[in-house]
């Protein structure tokens, strides 16, 4: 299914070369997730998707696992504090720092929340981490989007490419995968809207990182941060391969280019991995986002069971209390993140790899 997928993408007439799979490829919506599909002349939103931006951020401290306390319950409660989570969660009020939109882009509306949600987590396989390296130093890491306004505005755009497709009697084998042509007013606000949703979402991956770096060190009594890592997985940017400019689009991959660093991660119970791009042109400069589902949500919850996603968390502070709710998040619910490693290794070296020992979930 998921080579059938992303062979539906590569047949469309504007894509200017292969679509790469990263080892984590599986299917989504429209696009396959996983994917880098290179276009000339127009793009398509479903595959930037509806979390447009949706990445990770990483920061290293000057911190070493001894000088973190035995309980780190307390932590959890405290990252919580500042960092809402959830579906629709925000802050009470606006929040400082966000980019600037570009004028007539949100409504009111829209730009309320955006604000009051700027600083938020989201849901899903939304997370914070506290994690300790092969040193043991710790390092505190991320994972986020463009919460409801980066939705709003991908979903906007997919219907808005969806009925063009119609009124141009264009014929395609999913209609998830509609486009819009370079040229016109609709692709120049689909572009509009997506490069500021991207910068949107990293700078609320930055604006968290802030608050849970304070956090950390308010509990640990004095640390500092040495260097970070703030990378997107599902976006589009445009690019120069093989002497052609083009639109390269990844939908679940990070940029690997030589030297770029990026960060993969696994599921709860499992490793992460920062890494540095090895620039290898048959992926176009990309490499995996993390593990990949193994089982979608649904199969997750008929088949596993939040005994053993207890077990799997067992020493780590984590939403116990809302086992249930994240048992989709299990980690037998992905696949292998070191085999995931293994199968790109000509892509991304890894640089560090870490070991979660608190873990905070958007539920």
């Amino acid at each position: 299914m998921t080579l059938d997928q992303a062979a539906r993408a590569a047949r469309l007439p504007f894509v200017a070369g292969p679509v790469a799979l990263m080892p984590d490829a599986h299917v989504g919506i429209g696009a396959t997730i996983g994917s880098v599909i290179p276009t000339a002349g127009a793009v398509i939103p479903a595959a930037v998707g509806v979390d447009i931006g949706c990445g990770m951020i990483a920061a290293e401290t000057n911190l070493v696992a001894s000088d973190l306390p035995d309980n780190l319950n307390p932590l959890h409660g405290r990252i919580a504090s500042v960092v809402p989570a959830g579906v629709g969660k925000g802050h009470s009020a606006a929040q400082r720092g966000m980019p600037a939109p570009p004028a007539g882009l949100l409504s009111e509306k829209q730009l309320k929340t955006a604000a009051e949600q700027f600083g938020s987590l989201g849901s899903g396989n939304h997370f914070v981490e506290v994690c300790l390296d092969e040193r043991d130093h710790v390092w505190v890491m991320l994972h986020s989007g463009s919460r409801g306004v980066g939705n709003q505005l991908a979903q906007q755009h997919i219907e808005r490419a969806k009925k063009l497709m119609k009124e141009y009697f264009v014929d395609l084998e999913d209609r998830d995968l509609a486009y819009l042509t370079e040229g016109t007013p609709e692709f120049d606000a689909y572009i509009t809207a997506m490069l500021w949703a991207q910068d949107y979402a990293a700078a609320n991956r930055a604006r968290m990182m802030d608050a849970t770096m304070h956090e950390v060190f308010a509990v640990v009594g004095h640390g500092a941060e040495v260097g970070r890592v703030n990378c997107h997985h599902n976006f589009s940017r445009r690019e120069v391969h093989d002497g052609r400019e083009m639109w390269i689009t990844r939908k679940g991959a990070i940029s690997a280019g030589r030297d770029d660093m990026g960060v993969i991660p696994g599921s709860m119970g499992t490793r992460s991995y920062v890494v540095r791009g090895r620039g290898n042109p048959q992926s176009y400069n990309s490499c995996s986002h993390g593990a990949g589902r193994r089982l979608s949500r649904g199969e997750a919850r008929r088949t596993l069971s939040v005994e053993t996603l207890r077990e799997a968390m067992a020493g780590k502070a984590w939403n116990t209390k809302q086992a249930e709710k994240l048992l989709d998040e299990h980690p037998d619910s992905y696949k292998d993140i070191d085999a995931v490693m293994a199968a790109q290794s000509d892509l991304a070296e890894v640089v560090h790899t870490l070991r979660q020992v608190l873990n905070y979930k958007g539920a």
